[in-house]
């Protein structure tokens, strides 16, 4: 007999396909299943299909949108989750012989950001992120919400037909211009900030890197190293996209100079276009930095993908030549016997265990 308190976490079917033999597709995949666990699902199977194109109408392979299908019967999946954007098309045709909700990469990563997000500007970015990307997709959205179950506002009445979607699109548009005047005027406010902070003293340093590399971990050493309050500490799990918004710290390291020490948004590949320009104000702080400090994940075995994700996302953002750091965190489970931290040219090899080994990044 399952307890009463026992949460029962939704079930999940992974899809996707490999394109011309990718080699980069079963990193994919598993970060796919990684981002299923973090938006509190369970990954029950995947189903994938090695294809020298997309198909046009259901992304996959007619045949194996039937065995998705049946997949989803056997497993009692409540969730079908694609590891690529689908088009407004592809998820509207997927939507009518899947019987249970289908979501796309972007749509998860949105469903996880709309989760994280604490703060009023970071809600209002995703919501702005979320409301651009159901825009095309009005029909599709509205049959994976009707199967869901549980949508909001008009686009969960079944049957609505061309003008309640007109309806809908006009009803967005208008949010979405409601939403953008008011992360202007946030943006106005935090560019007075940030011109306060600049006529100060105090050199800049952002962290930046791959999603759950270890940066607010770190961002918090460094304040416990300046005896700071418990207060001033941020969020740190272990789990992705823990972070979303931009907190800055006033580090004051044991004999060196103070500086302003921001923490952001981790990267992943693939990041939706969407996300990025709506967290674009927010992440403009990085571009201010006098110095970036790079956290990588150094145990994981696709870390140098993961530094490529961050660098190319980086020279998007527009702060591809400032000076940096890289901080190889978590090297204590690959350099068993070496003596950490170990500095090598612009390189900390280290652990995240002991708050001492912390003050080579202050120097």
């Amino acid at each position: 007999m399952k307890q009463l308190n026992e949460t029962i976490r939704p079930r999940a079917l992974l899809a996707g396909v490999r394109l011309n033999e990718n080699q980069d597709f079963e990193v994919s995949m598993k970060e796919l299943n990684n981002l299923v666990k973090a938006c509190d699902m369970e990954p029950m199977a995947r189903i994938d299909q090695n294809l020298a194109s997309i198909n046009a109408a259901y992304y996959i392979g007619s045949g194996k949108v039937g065995e998705i299908r049946e997949a989803v019967e056997t497993l009692r999946a409540d969730y079908v989750v694609f590891n690529d954007t689908l088009s407004p098309s592809q998820l509207k045709n997927l939507q009518r012989e899947i019987d249970v909700p289908v979501w796309d990469r972007t749509y998860l990563i949105l469903e996880i950001f709309s989760r994280r997000a604490q703060t009023k500007e970071a809600r209002m970015q995703v919501e702005s992120a979320r409301l651009q990307y159901m825009l095309p997709r009005l029909m599709g959205l509205r049959d994976s919400l009707g199967r869901q179950g549980g949508a909001s506002g008009s686009l969960s009445n079944k049957g609505s037909g061309e003008k309640q979607i007109e309806l809908d699109r006009r009803k967005i548009e208008g949010r979405i211009s409601e939403l953008r005047r008011e992360l202007e005027r946030m943006e106005q406010e935090r560019n007075v900030q940030r011109r306060k902070r600049s006529r100060g003293t105090c050199p800049q340093a952002a962290l930046v890197g791959y999603t759950n590399a270890g940066k607010s971990t770190l961002l918090n050493k460094l304040v416990e190293l300046s005896n700071g309050k418990e207060e001033k500490m941020v969020m740190a799990k272990d789990m992705l996209f823990a972070t979303l918004d931009t907190t800055v710290r006033k580090i004051s390291p044991n004999g060196s100079q103070d500086f302003l020490l921001s923490d952001t948004v981790g990267f992943i590949s693939r990041l939706p276009h969407s996300l990025v320009k709506a967290f674009r104000s927010t992440l403009e702080e990085i571009r201010y930095a006098d110095l970036l400090l790079h956290v990588v994940d150094f145990s994981d075995e696709h870390y140098k993908e993961q530094m490529e994700v961050t660098e190319e996302t980086l020279k998007e953002l527009g702060a591809g030549d400032i000076p940096r750091i890289y901080i190889m965190n978590k090297a204590d489970s690959v350099m068993e016997g070496e003596t950490l931290p170990e500095i090598s040219g612009n390189r900390i090899y280290m652990s995240p265990n002991t708050a001492s080994e912390f003050r080579s990044c202050c120097v």
